[in-house]
């Protein structure tokens, strides 16, 4: 891989959610260019209205499964910005998953959770998409 091949693979991945979630919930979202100088920034942003998740962004090669460092990084920022955390990955020729804590479920059901982020589910985009609609509109 060139220098820097990596992070301009994650920038690319980075502006392919940000459109995707445009088309599905109408959402502009722009490119948090500070994670670069600042940690416990996720890596999208809101443009206008609000947002109940961070999103951090991770693209790969190989693998099929997230690295808990990329959940706890994810977890850091949504700290940081007292928000529900996310994390949006996806490896060569697989589908885009999305992983979220099950507190996310109960909110979106209008209930409390006392449990913490460490409960965690992997859904398809489409169903993030669906959680982040029912918390939006609750």
């Amino acid at each position: 891989m060139k220098p820097g091949g990596g992070r301009m693979k994650g920038a690319a991945f980075e502006r392919e959610v940000a459109g995707l979630l445009f088309d599905e919930l109408g959402i502009k979202f722009k490119r948090e260019i500070e994670q670069y100088r600042q940690s416990d920034l996720g890596d999208l942003v809101p443009c206008d209205g609000t947002f109940p998740f961070t999103i951090e962004c991770k693209r790969y090669a190989d693998g099929y499964l997230a690295k808990d460092a990329w959940w706890d990084q994810a977890c850091a920022a949504a700290h940081a910005a007292n928000l529900i955390p996310s994390l949006i990955y996806r490896f060569d020729r697989r589908p885009i998953v999305c992983r979220v804590p099950i507190a996310a479920f109960i909110a979106m059901s209008g209930g409390k959770d006392d449990y913490g982020w460490q409960y965690t589910a992997d859904v398809t985009f489409a169903a993030y998409c669906m959680i982040a609609r029912e918390m939006i509109s609750a």
